[in-house]
């Protein structure tokens, strides 16, 4: 059964010790920071705005986990914090058509990324190619985007390399692109230095603040990840108000 939760940027995520595997810099991974459990404790995200909330989906963990050895990787939350966004805010992305860089995937199919179901198991996931790999969610019409909540394969602990959300009004996002999140800390991918951090994939996912970046094209980036070379893609939701 699924449980309803309020949630907040990078809530939820699982830190394990450290060998090195995956394509990223063999720099052990990092204790979290003083500064980190001396945060706020308040809800992030809109002042004076309403909780988000979602379904999340059950814990399912299969497998042995590879080591995870990145810099910087976010520990979990002794909880989920919450996340607060405009009033009106809506779901935008369920049922939204989706492309990607590798049109022909591995494992599963694009529709899945925007069907709603966050399960972890065999039949709930898509699996692209690997280097590189983009998926792009058509909103259909431009949008204030309050939140993006993205959920990767998270039923075995890994990170996600090179991870990098962008927003745009332009298809081929060469003009009026936004990005509101980039954990590509060495510039491997060569679109910049990203100061976010590396995180643990778990059931309750990346919560990104949208910041009311307008646009109607989501796209998201990846690079492999700690455990195999290839990309994932369980659910994508995007929160916002039409314009």
């Amino acid at each position: 059964m699924k449980h309803k939760l309020t949630i907040t940027a990078l809530c939820a995520i699982t830190a394990l010790a450290i060998t090195s595997c995956g394509k990223k810099s063999e720099t052990p991974a990092e204790a979290p920071a003083a500064s980190d459990a001396a945060a706020p404790s308040g809800p992030a995200g809109t002042p004076g705005g309403v909780p988000l909330t979602t379904e999340l989906p059950p814990e399912l963990i299969e497998g042995t986990p590879r080591p995870i050895n990145v810099p910087n990787l976010v520990q979990a939350p002794a909880k989920a914090p919450e996340f607060l966004v405009p009033e009106g805010t809506v779901l935008l992305s369920k049922g939204k058509p989706v492309t990607s860089s590798d049109d022909a995937p591995i494992i599963g199919d694009l529709t899945l990324i925007t069907d709603g179901d966050k399960e972890a198991g065999e039949g709930y996931f898509v699996e692209l190619l690997d280097g590189m790999q983009w998926v792009q969610i058509d909103l259909e019409q431009s949008a204030a985007i309050s939140a993006i909540w993205v959920w990767h394969f998270h039923s075995q602990k890994r990170a996600y390399h090179d991870v990098v959300i962008q927003v745009s009004d332009d298809p081929e996002f060469k003009t009026g692109v936004t990005t509101l999140f980039n954990n590509d800390y060495d510039d491997s991918a060569k679109m910049g230095k990203g100061s976010d951090r590396p995180y643990v994939e778990t059931r309750f996912g990346l919560l990104v603040d949208g910041k009311g970046a307008k646009g109607r094209f989501i796209r998201l980036f990846s690079n492999g990840n700690t455990s195999n070379e290839m990309n994932h893609y369980i659910e994508v939701e995007v929160f916002g108000k039409p314009l």
